[in-house]
């Protein structure tokens, strides 16, 4: 990583402005005295809060790039300003907040709401499910986007995907992971169907925002704990307490991030500033993952060769312990589940099919390729 990119933020810069959990008061406080969005002369005014702390690379630069990016597609007839986590209302409550009108849009991770309805895993990353590209492929081609519709009108919400961290790290550990054995009693810190699934396997999930990994970490409330990847990783500065970090997760193999906004509002757009929100969250989306792609392997080599981080590769005995327990909770999920859940479930299941064998022949056999012993230039 270079040194401009190492000086954008730093971690206590991310912990200052990451304080998100705990802040109801303020919260309301904000909320109360937030002025109302003005609408005058064509000119539209939104106001997005997001889950990220103030200033983090990849997630809260990436929505406000996306914002200025429909400003400038509209001629400024919808302006957005974005808020970071806790700003307006708490980092988790975008839902709610966005349903209700509190705020017209929101930027975060679908399936911090999966406590209404585990539907909202399938928008952000299933266990062993999609990859990046192929979870975009599934939503604008394979039916995805109209499901979503579906799902998320009963909330009142209309989403985009809009952003994507690529497949993430299984996490940060002070000790060598061998079994599944080792998982017993051990509390770590992944949200969603992942930590689920984790605690099948004798751990305790725990679910806290970015800002509050670090601490955890080095107090011992919790043992391990994956945030993103290398970028993000690397500012936090979880290698100063942790000097091994796993690879790959299982449990997000290409998380989306998504853009979403309170129905009401979206349907009051006139056709051509739909089209260009449309468009601009699909560039968010490219642009954001190609953001981390790049900027997670110039952060993957600081962190080995100046911090001394060992990144090791996940035990295939344990990744097969994972998908066993994956597929034993996502199937009590499925069972469970409503009509629509039901139905996009199959929806996505049929695609993971074809997505799996299609990837077996062609991208996933290329990697392997790539990893052939033999001599590349340098």
């Amino acid at each position: 990583m270079t040194k401009k990119t190492d000086k954008r933020v730093g971690r206590r810069e991310f912990l200052g402005g990451a304080a998100v959990a705990g802040v109801g008061a303020v919260a309301a406080a904000a909320t109360s005295t937030f002025p109302t969005p003005a609408l005058s002369q064509g000119r539209i005014e939104w106001r997005m809060g997001t889950s990220w702390p103030k200033g983090m690379g990849g997630v809260q630069t990436g929505a406000e790039r996306m914002a200025a990016k429909i400003a400038q597609m509209t001629d400024n007839r919808l302006t957005i300003k974005v808020y970071a986590a806790g700003e307006v209302v708490p980092a988790l409550q975008g839902v709610d907040a966005v349903s209700s009108g509190t705020l017209e849009c929101y930027h975060d991770a679908s399936y911090y709401h999966i406590g209404k309805n585990p539907a909202f895993q399938f928008f952000t990353a299933v266990p062993f499910g999609f990859t990046a590209n192929e979870l975009s492929g599934w939503i604008n081609y394979g039916g995805g986007q109209e499901l979503w519709d579906k799902f998320y009108a009963q909330y009142n919400l209309k989403g985009f995907i809009a952003g994507n961290t690529g497949t993430q790290a299984l996490g940060w550990y002070r000790n060598e992971i061998k079994s599944v054995d080792d998982y017993k009693g051990k509390k770590l810190r992944m949200p969603g169907w992942g930590g689920a699934i984790l605690a099948k396997l004798g751990a305790q999930q725990v679910v806290l925002p970015g800002g509050e990994i670090f601490a955890a970490l080095q107090s011992g409330a919790i043992d391990g704990g994956e945030w993103i990847g290398p970028y993000n990783d690397l500012a936090l500065g979880f290698y100063q307490v942790a000097k091994i970090c796993y690879g790959p997760g299982f449990h997000e193999p290409g998380s989306a991030l998504q853009f979403y906004m309170n129905k009401a509002k979206w349907d009051a757009l006139p056709a051509d500033i739909k089209a260009a929100v449309q468009t601009a969250c699909g560039w968010a989306h490219d642009d954001m993952w190609a953001e981390y792609t790049m900027r997670s392997a110039e952060a993957m080599d600081v962190l080995r060769t100046q911090h001394q981080v060992r990144f090791l590769r996940t035990p295939r005995d344990v990744l097969i312990g994972f998908g066993e327990a994956a597929a034993e909770y996502i199937g009590e999920v499925r069972e469970k589940g409503d009509p629509l859940t039901k139905e996009i479930f199959a929806s996505y299941l049929k695609a993971r099919k074809q997505l799996v064998a299609y990837g077996r022949f062609a991208e996933g056999a290329f990697l392997e390729a790539r990893n052939l012993p033999f001599k590349y230039i340098e």
